[in-house]
């Protein structure tokens, strides 16, 4: 049994400097993904996210069943969670017709569902408390969820309220800093900051990827979507490549 914990263990990465630079560039990843397959193809957005689901779906079952800690196969999934988070959102958004606060509100909502049965059904949200299928279920499952939020609010605080994205990158790279200095300096859980930072991180991932690939008449770089998914997703296996990442510690 004990083994069987370890095994399950490490297959969740420590939270570490190198898992917030991995993180970021995956959601700055999953927004010029996801538009390069909704829009550079012209796909649509209901056509991106039901071949982004399939691919998550596929992901977290590999994931799940996988015995041991497995670098490329985690960021895959997480690169995964994004990006059908971007195609989705995308879609609640603009195709549905609920504009950026009402999808960012309904999928605030949906996450906190995720991790209120969560904790209710297994006791924490904690990371260090994913050792068992039920547990990586309810991970993934909240994941997807908080990176379908993170695009949303990173939309609505460009455009809606008219940050442009260099300004909703300096916002949300601002609350970031906050919560760093809130883990080191208040007794706030460390379990309700992680989840924070980790919302954050995807709609700060969201507008440095629209910076990236929207026309400079909008205010962006106007890079291709295609070379800039490229450049991200290099940088990113360089990154597991040459900073090495231990599985997380078991919750005592």
């Amino acid at each position: 049994m004990r083994a069987a914990v370890e095994r399950a263990i490490s297959k969740v990465p420590e939270v570490t400097l190198t898992f917030w630079i991995i993180k970021i560039a995956a959601t700055t990843l999953g927004e010029t993904g996801g538009d390069a397959v909704s829009m550079s193809m012209n796909l649509g957005y209901l056509v991106g996210t039901a071949i982004f689901a399939a691919i998550f779906i596929v992901a977290v079952v590999a994931q799940i069943r996988s015995k041991d800690w497995n670098p490329l196969l985690y960021w895959t999934t997480i690169i995964a969670t994004t990006t059908v988070g971007t195609t989705l959102a995308d879609f609640a958004d603009r195709s549905l017709g609920i504009g950026y606060a009402g999808g960012a509100s309904l999928l605030f909502a949906l996450l906190m569902l995720s991790l209120a049965v969560w904790k209710r059904v297994l006791g924490s949200v904690s990371v260090a408390t994913v050792v068992s299928p039920q547990a990586e279920t309810f991970y993934w499952v909240t994941i997807m969820f908080s990176q379908t939020l993170g695009t949303a609010l990173g939309d609505w605080m460009a455009d809606t309220i008219g940050l442009g994205y260099g300004g909703g990158a300096l916002v949300f790279s601002s609350l970031l800093l906050l919560i760093a200095v809130a883990y080191y300096r208040t007794k706030i859980s460390h379990t309700v900051l992680f989840w924070a930072a980790f919302i954050l991180t995807r709609p700060l991932g969201a507008v440095v990827g629209d910076f990236l690939d929207k026309p400079f008449s909008a205010g962006g770089l106007a890079l291709s979507r295609y070379s800039a998914s490229a450049a991200i997703f290099a940088f990113i296996v360089l990154s597991i490549a040459f900073f090495p990442q231990r599985a997380a510690k078991r919750l005592h």
